[in-house]
């Protein structure tokens, strides 16, 4: 008996450290070499705040520039909605988030808030009236900004046009819609700890870390959760799924990563969105760079390089290395025979804008040629942009690719993504119909 009762307790000790295993998640930085000190006991130069060529500004101006870093405007605007008027859908599986109005209109915004309403909604994710935010609103990231940094953002927000506008009920299933419960998830997930330098490490280190892990909070996108729901760094930057869209793995994986990128490249594609034979960003991270990263200090991105190539190497063994020849002339009579659905639709509505060869005889933004979207085999960024479009800011303006989603049926969206992975990319997907539907839905709205 003694055996039994010494068996169920060794049965206990290994179930609880199992489920430590899963739901702890180590900091944001744990991956760095060296140890973290407080702000106020770091010697080198302050990583937070705004680049110098700023530092001078009143505070709105500065408050501009940090809200952009934050990207608020991508989440807080519904589509063709007045910027930061709130009302974008989040799609979950146990239902639907809506943004709210974070213009400083008193009756439906944020105009009665107080300081320290607006540093407890970003540092603990509580609302002024007590009530608990859920992580589609970055606080856990966010908890890592400055007081300062946080009430410039304030100050921005507060110099916008009153927009008197009603937020859409959430409408989650029960108990995802007890707010109260995040309280404890807040206790696992939120470290409510302002950032912490790492002497060890460079001044633009430091300052890329405070840039992706406070402001731009890029692993909210680009991180694998939890169970729980939790970023979970012990896969950090390797890639997710959100809002139907797969963010891709940004660490230094040459394969399945951006460990191939040399720092002009990754530069350029974090400042444009686009670097010629490795594709356009699209979707969400489109919105980020057309939002909040190409309006940042040269010296800010090349912060964010520099962090992001310390980053060490996860490798995604779903993503091949990208195709970068060009594909040769017209397709074949057997590439036809194979998928000729895809064919049809290709020819009629994408051949003109990508061309035939993957090289667009247009815009090189529409180059599919190198691009991660059409090598990967689930195409499903793919079939998302032929569903709801692109639109995306160049140099030279505005350019626009139209969604098809109500043109085509998901027969049809799911046969031509097919036919351009195969065609452009290093493997071919088998996307379904029902996939379709499927990912069509979730995707924010």
């Amino acid at each position: 008996m003694k055996r039994f009762h010494w068996g169920l307790l060794a049965l206990a000790i290994v179930a609880c450290v199992v489920a430590a295993w899963i739901i702890y998640v180590p900091g944001p930085t744990a991956f760095a070499s060296g140890s973290t000190v407080a702000l106020g006991d770091y010697k080198g130069t302050n990583p937070t705040g705004v680049p110098v060529s700023l530092a001078s500004g009143d505070i709105v101006k500065r408050g501009e520039y940090l809200t952009r870093a934050a990207d608020c405007e991508a989440c807080h605007t519904a589509k063709g909605g007045v910027p930061y008027a709130g009302g974008l859908a989040f799609n979950l599986p146990f239902g639907t988030l809506y943004s709210p109005n974070i213009t400083p209109d008193k009756e439906t915004g944020i105009g009665n808030w107080t300081d320290a309403d607006f540093i407890n909604a970003l540092h603990k994710g509580i609302a002024p009236d007590g009530s608990r935010f859920y992580p589609a609103f970055p606080y856990p990231s966010y908890t890592l900004l400055t007081n300062d940094d946080v009430l410039a953002i304030k100050a921005y927000l507060f110099s916008l046009k009153p927009v008197r506008q009603e937020t859409e009920p959430n409408s989650l299933a029960f108990p995802f819609n007890q707010r109260w419960g995040m309280m404890f998830w807040s206790l696992f997930y939120n470290s409510n700890e302002r950032y912490r330098p790492n002497p060890s490490q460079s001044a633009e280190w430091n300052r890329g870390a405070y840039l992706a892990e406070a402001l731009g909070h890029c692993g909210e996108c680009h991180t694998p959760r939890n169970l729980l729901q939790a970023v979970d760094n012990k896969k950090k930057f390797a890639g997710a799924v959100t809002a139907g869209w797969r963010a891709y793995n940004i660490t230094q994986d040459a394969t399945s990563g951006i460990g191939s990128w040399d720092l002009d490249t990754t530069a350029k594609f974090l400042a444009h969105g686009h670097v010629e034979g490795l594709g356009t960003a699209s979707g969400p991270m489109g919105e980020a760079i057309d939002m909040s990263l190409r309006h940042m200090a040269p010296e800010d991105i090349n912060a964010l390089v520099v962090y992001l190539k310390s980053i060490p190497a996860i490798a995604d063994t779903s993503l091949p290395l990208p195709k970068t020849m060009l594909a040769s002339g017209f397709p074949t009579n057997q590439e036809i025979a194979e998928n000729a659905r895809g064919a049809m639709i290709f020819a009629g509505a994408c051949a003109a804008c990508h061309g035939w060869s993957g090289k667009s005889p247009i815009l090189s933004y529409a180059d599919f040629v190198g691009g991660r979207t059409v090598n990967d085999p689930t195409a499903r960024n793919v079939a998302q942009a032929i569903i709801w479009g692109v639109t995306r800011h160049t140099p030279n303006g505005v350019v626009t690719m139209p969604g098809f989603g109500k043109a085509y049926s998901d027969e049809e969206i799911a046969a031509v993504s097919n036919y351009i992975t195969a065609r452009f990319g290093a493997e071919k997907s088998r996307i379904t119909a029902a996939d379709i539907k499927t990912i069509g839905k979730q995707a924010s709205q």
